[in-house]
């Protein structure tokens, strides 16, 4: 089987998750993708990240009724910094010998995956699926390939679609007091007013 791996901090999980997720599932052929929700992301370990427990039931709120979209809690209950390359090393002990993994990722992080932990090992256990992002240029891979080689034959692009929703504008409308249904799913909605979520 082909799966599709999805990580990120969720905070909140929007609509342009959803969509790509979709898109990816259906471009590809994948039986299924995995939302990895980050426990102490390292790249954002001096920006405030909601308590692990709202972004993950806002996360199962949205995937309820999308039977092929999984959610996998490794990071979440993973004490210390989050590296996907371990992420990944877990889901591919998880995974049969057959199954191949696709981290679908930005075009803007795809451009720094030579900095992350142990990026060599990343792209021996899956393929990276660069994702369109608003603004973001298509990383050169010769560039890539020099710091990192063998990544050019693990690199798929999608350059649709272009999704211009991101957690930082969620936060930021529901600061001010504006809505924010047509950026999440209603039941994320309902659970981030519920709970008084990214009010300053």
């Amino acid at each position: 089987m082909n799966i599709g791996v999805l990580g990120g901090t969720f905070d909140p999980v929007h609509n342009g998750h959803l969509i790509v997720a979709g898109e990816v599932k259906a471009r590809l052929g994948l039986a299924a993708v995995i939302f990895v929700p980050a426990g102490q992301p390292w790249l954002k370990a001096d920006w405030p990240v909601t308590p692990a427990e709202h972004r993950l039931r806002m996360l199962r709120l949205a995937l309820a009724d999308q039977p092929d979209f999984k959610i996998s809690t490794l990071e979440i209950e993973r004490a210390g910094p989050s590296y996907t390359v371990d992420t990944m090393a877990e889901l591919r002990e998880q995974a049969s010998s057959d199954d191949e993994l696709f981290f679908i990722l930005g075009r803007d992080n795809l451009a720094q995956i030579p900095q992350w932990q142990d990026p060599s090992r990343l792209i021996e256990m899956c393929y990276l699926v660069a994702v369109n992002r608003p603004g973001a240029p298509r990383p050169k891979l010769k560039s890539l390939e020099k710091s990192l080689p063998g990544i050019s034959k693990r690199v798929m692009f999608l350059d649709s679609p272009e999704i211009d929703i991101s957690a930082s504008m969620v936060r930021e409308r529901v600061a001010r007091g504006l809505s924010v249904r047509h950026l999440v799913p209603e039941p994320v909605n309902r659970y981030i007013k519920e709970n008084g979520l990214y009010i300053t």
